[in-house]
Parts: structure tokens; C-alpha cells; sequence
């Protein structure tokens, strides 16, 4: 029967244990701390026909946006966002409901405007289970 030798740790297994382990706690960090781009006060932001157009708080305010031939009536207030009323013929804006976190938005196609939900940071991840 043969002997099996004795295996011992070297100075380069440390050095990869201890590369392994920075590279957990980095991307540790970056998963639980915020995000620039979701720092501030989240804002509204309106686009018509791919430009922006108007950046709003999330305060009290009505907004009525034309193109193409069809209007869009566009409500904000303190806890979110939503199309109140549009002329267009499908009217998939308007039953879109209102949008309260960041990154989720409201598209009315015919006529080429986009509300979005920007900043705030209280939006969390989301997460994908299969």
C-alpha cells in the first residue's frame, strides 16, 4: 500500500483564501449599500417622442402633454404617479394605474410619451425565484 503525502497550506493558499474573501465582502457592500443613481427625492420624468421634456417632484401637480395628435393628462402626487385621462384609442396609459417606485414608468404608444419614476432609493431590489 502506498503512502499518501501530507498536504500542508502554503503562503499562496493563503493568498488566494484571503483574495476570495475580499472579493465577498466587496460585493457584500456593493449590494446593500445604495446606489448613486438612486440617491435624491424621486422625481418624475415626462418624455415626448424620446426627449425629455419636464422633470417633477413627487409633489401635487397636473400635466397635460400633446403629440401626435392625442393628449395625455398626467397627475402627481405625494405617493405616486399616474395618467389620469388620454385621448388616445387603446387607452393603456390610463389603465396602467399609478406608479410609486423608481424605475417603473407608464407609456402611452400613440402617442409617444413615457412617464418614469426616478431616484428615491425605496425601491429595493427586486428578485427573480425559478
Amino acid at each position: 500500500m502506498t503512502k499518501v503525502p501530507e498536504l500542508k497550506p502554503t503562503r499562496g493558499d493563503a493568498l488566494v483564501a484571503a483574495a476570495v474573501l475580499l472579493l465577498a465582502a466587496v460585493c457584500a457592500l456593493r449590494f446593500w449599500t445604495p446606489m448613486a443613481a438612486d440617491a435624491g427625492a424621486p422625481e418624475v420624468v415626462v418624455a415626448v417622442g424620446g426627449e425629455e421634456v419636464e422633470r417633477l417632484p413627487l409633489r401635487g401637480a397636473e400635466r397635460r402633454y400633446t403629440n401626435n395628435g392625442y393628449t395625455v393628462h398626467v397627475v402627481v402626487t405625494d405617493s405616486g404617479v399616474r395618467v389620469a385621462d388620454a385621448d388616445c384609442p387603446t387607452r393603456d396609459c390610463v389603465r396602467t394605474g399609478a406608479i410609486s417606485r423608481a424605475g417603473q414608468s407608464i407609456v402611452c404608444l400613440p402617442a409617444r410619451i413615457t412617464v418614469t419614476l426616478v431616484g428615491g432609493g425605496g425601491g429595493g431590489y427586486d428578485a427573480v425565484a425559478g
